[in-house]
This record gives structure tokens, C-alpha cells and sequence, in this order.
């Protein structure tokens, strides 16, 4: 890539947005490294949407512990490799322990991630941009039943309206790296191309500061 763009680039957003998916489309047109969420390893997560109250904890920490591990993982690579483009942001991680832990739970949540952020800080480099894509809920449950991964169904309406809810309140005081806040309601940038290529210029354009992108799907 030049230097005109971004050389580590996240993109994140509620379960269903897309941000995997987008992830992986933009590591394909750059030919980057790829570092992903790898939720299928979780061995608590199905239990969770069975049984929240019961797994949240485990469910938290394993992905707390992974997603840390994903970052140490990548401080030790060459610093002038490739550009990578991740689909998780290490400092969401709260959102979801926020919503599915108790008070005592959080708090030893809590502890434990700070812990650990110290361990990372000043050896992790800041996203140089972050792709924070929204929707309504409504289309958030419909691209989860879709996809049709089975555990996934179990999921509530509301849990994913008060997630969406976390996550708008997250950004809006989110400054540590360059931010495009991308409504994703109508656009299909991984089977669209002409919607790919809209949301690729804008990412290219954002070096800084918060940016928001409405694009004009083209149903063609």
C-alpha cells in the first residue's frame, strides 16, 4: 500500500453489521494480513446464548484473553510488514461485559483487563483508521438470521438493540485514532462493487479526525 493509506485498519460494529465480511473484502483488495475475532474457538459461547447468566463470565474472559493474545502476536511482527486489517477493537471488549456481567463479575472483569492493557500499552500500535459500521436493529437481526450459524438464533432482539445502543455511546467519545462512521443499512459492499468502491474512497480519504459516510447504494 502507499503511504497515503492506512497501514493497520479495524473495523468494528454490533453482531450482524458486517464487519467481518468487510474486513476480509478490504484484506483481499489490499492483499494484507487478516486478524480476526475467532468466536467459533469459544468454547462458552454457545452455552452463553443458551444460558447467559450462567456463561457469561468464561464467555468474557476467553474472549478478553484471545483478542489479547491476537495483539501480542502481532507486536512482534516486523514493523514494516504488511498492512493488517482487524475486525475487533481491543477497547470494545468492555461493551459486552458491560451488558452480561453482574457487579461482582465486572469487577473482576475489570481488573483483569486492566491488567493486561497495561501489559499492551506502548507495544501495540493505535489503528491508523476505524471503520465503525451501524444499522438499525431491525437489520442487524435479519443479516443474523441469515447467515444462519445456529447459536446465533438464539439471540435476542433486545440484547442486540442494547448493544447497538453500547457501541453508539462508545464511539461518540472515541478519539484515539482516525474514525469513519459508516451507515450500513442498505449497502453490500462485499457483493456490490460499485458499493464496495464508494466505501474504499472514503476510506482512503479519512487521515484523521471522525468522518461519517452515507452512501448511495446501487442495486444494479
Amino acid at each position: 500500500m502507499t503511504d497515503r493509506r492506512s497501514r493497520y485498519v479495524v473495523v468494528e460494529g454490533p453482531i450482524g453489521v458486517g464487519k467481518t465480511s468487510l474486513a476480509r473484502r478490504l484484506a483481499e483488495h489490499y492483499g494484507s494480513d487478516l486478524v480476526l475475532e475467532q468466536a467459533e474457538e469459544n468454547p462458552f459461547l454457545e452455552r452463553f446464548y443458551r444460558d447467559p447468566r450462567r456463561f457469561a463470565l468464561p464467555t468474557q474472559l476467553f474472549f478478553l484473553f484471545q483478542r489479547v493474545r491476537q495483539l501480542q502476536d502481532m507486536r512482534q511482527d516486523d514493523l514494516f510488514a504488511p498492512v493488517r486489517v482487524a475486525d475487533f477493537l481491543i477497547e470494545k471488549d468492555a461493551l459486552f461485559a458491560e451488558l452480561t456481567l453482574d457487579a461482582d463479575e465486572l469487577a473482576l472483569y475489570r481488573q483483569t483487563y486492566e491488567h493486561l492493557a497495561r501489559d499492551l500499552a506502548g507495544n501495540v500500535p493505535q489503528p491508523d483508521l476505524v471503520i465503525y459500521l451501524q444499522a438499525p436493529v431491525d437489520v442487524l437481526v435479519a443479516r443474523v438470521r441469515k447467515r444462519g450459524i445456529p447459536h446465533e438464533q438464539l439471540i435476542e432482539p433486545a440484547y442486540l438493540e442494547r448493544l447497538a445502543d453500547s457501541y453508539a455511546r462508545f464511539f461518540h467519545h472515541y478519539h484515539a485514532s482516525p474514525l469513519l462512521i459508516v451507515n450500513a443499512k442498505d449497502i453490500n459492499p462485499i457483493e456490490r462493487e460499485a458499493d464496495f468502491r464508494q466505501l474504499l474512497r472514503a476510506v482512503e480519504n479519512t487521515r484523521s479526525g471522525r468522518h461519517y459516510f452515507n452512501p448511495v447504494p446501487d442495486f444494479a
